[in-house]
């Protein structure tokens, strides 16, 4: 129901309309995923079903909505260092520029998803761990969790951003006791932080990103690591994926570190001219 509340304006069952439905799930599939879309949908058509038993409804506008097909709207779209680095100095344009160069790079570097990022705690980043720092990240749509190093920049990003946090708390007398309990990108005063889906589109539209999404920087990690001679099951471990059928998306990249190789075979005989 808050679903509903907070896109379809609290308005009675029997006023929504099939075409609103549809409008709001394409809506939410331009904004995050496919995927994200059918969770949705299907809680929107579990309220009419029971808008239906109760008598409410003369007839459900939700019942002929397809889903989407997820492998059809398989998005692989990424990008290279350099927009990357792009996407950080655009953020500091911005009145998010303490806290978006870290989310950008636990996408980018740690495959991060929107929720992962999220619900991380300061309890899950250690970062005197052998000198470079550890991270714990879990996601809610696998149940998946992973520990990984704490890249370079993902580091100082989110040393720079609690330090930030310490004293915007302390400016504002915001006393906690529970510091590293709480919530990573949450509020000042500890409630969670829903969206930044503003800031994400500004900082998109001042590099020139069209349609890029936050989750795309999932994709970005990835890519990269392919492009960086990593192999598809290296992936898998590291993006979190539940089997290698998950990582086949990016198998097109996976033979790319093969130019190198080649590269020294060309060299290779080349001597023997």
């Amino acid at each position: 129901m808050e679903i509903l509340n907070r896109t379809l304006y609290s308005r009675l069952l029997c006023d929504i309309s099939e075409s609103e439905i549809m409008a709001y799930q394409q809506a939410l599939f331009e904004a995050h995923s496919p995927a994200y879309a059918n969770r949705n949908l299907f809680i929107i058509k579990q309220v009419f079903k029971t808008g239906m038993v109760e008598g409410a409804l003369f007839e459900d506008p939700a019942e002929k909505v397809a889903y989407l097909s997820e492998k059809q709207h398989e998005r692989n779209k990424f990008i290279f260092p350099e927009q990357i680095t792009a996407l950080i100095e655009a953020s500091q344009k911005l009145r998010a520029k303490y806290y978006m160069p870290s989310l950008i790079y636990l996408g980018a570097e740690h495959g991060a998803s929107r929720q992962e990022a999220l619900s991380l705690r300061w309890k899950d980043v250690n970062f005197d761990f052998d000198g470079v720092g550890l991270i714990r990240l879990f996601r809610n749509k696998n149940k998946k969790e992973r520990t990984e190093f704490l890249m370079p920049r993902t580091r100082q990003a989110l040393f720079e951003w609690k330090h930030h946090q310490k004293w915007m708390r302390h400016r504002h007398r915001v006393k906690f006791n529970y510091e590293d309990t709480t919530l990573v990108f949450g509020h000042l005063d500890g409630r969670p932080r829903k969206r930044f889906d503003r800031a994400w589109r500004k900082i998109c539209e001042i590099v020139g990103l069209e349609d890029f999404h936050y989750h795309d920087l999932r994709h970005t990690f990835s890519s990269n690591l392919l492009l960086s001679g990593s192999n598809l099951k290296d992936v898998k471990e590291m993006i979190g994926h539940n089997d290698l059928a998950m990582t086949d998306r990016y198998s097109h990249l996976a033979d790319s570190h093969k130019r190198k190789l080649q590269e020294n075979l060309a060299k290779h005989y080349l001597g023997y001219k």
